[in-house]
Parts: C-alpha cells; structure tokens; sequence
C-alpha cells in the first residue's frame, strides 16, 4: 500500500460557526426573556451571555493559524498569520456531517481548535481528510506520553 499523500489546506474562521453561534445567543436571550425570572434575575443571565459572547468573540473573528498541512509521514504544520511554521500534534478529530473539527496543539499556541466547513474549505479537502483520518487506528491522534 503506498503512503497517503500530504494533505495541507489554507484555514480561515467559518461563517457558518459565526452565525450559528450568534443565532444560539439569541436563543438563549429570548429564553432568559421569556422565563419566569425575576427582573434582576434576567438581567443577570442576559449579562452572563454578553459576557461569554464577548469572550469569545474576538476568537471567532480572526485565528492565529492561517493554513495547515499534514504530510504523508502524519506530521502536522501548522502556519501562522506571522508566516511562522510550526509543528502540532493532532489530539482529536471529529466529521460532523459536512463539518471537519481539528484539535491540534503547538507549542507556544496551545490548543487550537480548526473547524472546516463549506464556506472555508474546499470540498475536497474535507473528503481527503475525512478518508485519510478514517484510516487512523483508534487512539492514533492521542499524543505520546
């Protein structure tokens, strides 16, 4: 069997995951609205939500990585908006219908959580990195110890 061929994709926050995350704010909002909490009860779930979707907001906007690679030896790179390279190490991977969600980790980055959707990769990518993470024996992403 030959190796698979190196895999390496440029990356850039989904739209989709954007939305989605807004839309379920929302939800939340119309839920502490609706509810039977006091006034002051209200206001303080509604300024817990404005809290996180501030935390995580600027997260959502713009990521430190701009495109990845996985070559055919399962090395991951991971490049910067810096135009550093780094290397990561896959810890998790999950397909979601047509999303793909990365977790890989580089020193100095820490966790990074990539997720490729329709509006941010291309089909085919997904696929190959779908195939060729199928293709891991159990427990494969897991770092060494």
């Amino acid at each position: 069997m030959t190796s698979a061929p190196a895999i390496g994709f440029e990356y850039r926050p989904s739209r989709i995951l954007r939305r989605a995350y807004l839309a379920v704010a929302a939800l939340a909002l119309l839920a502490i609205g609706l509810s039977a909490l006091p006034w002051w009860g209200k206001v303080l779930a509604a300024a817990a939500v404005g809290l996180a979707v501030g935390r995580t907001w600027p997260r959502l906007l713009r990521a430190p990585v701009s495109a990845a690679g996985w070559s055919a030896d399962n090395q991951w790179t991971l490049r910067l908006a810096s135009a550093d390279d780094v290397a990561a190490t896959l810890l998790s991977s999950r397909v979601l219908g047509p999303f793909v969600l990365l977790r890989l980790r580089a020193p100095g980055l820490g966790v990074q959580t990539l997720v490729l959707a329709a509006d941010n990769s291309d089909a085919d990518i997904r696929r190959r990195l779908r195939m060729r993470l199928a293709t891991l024996p159990p427990g494969a992403a897991l770092p060494r110890a």
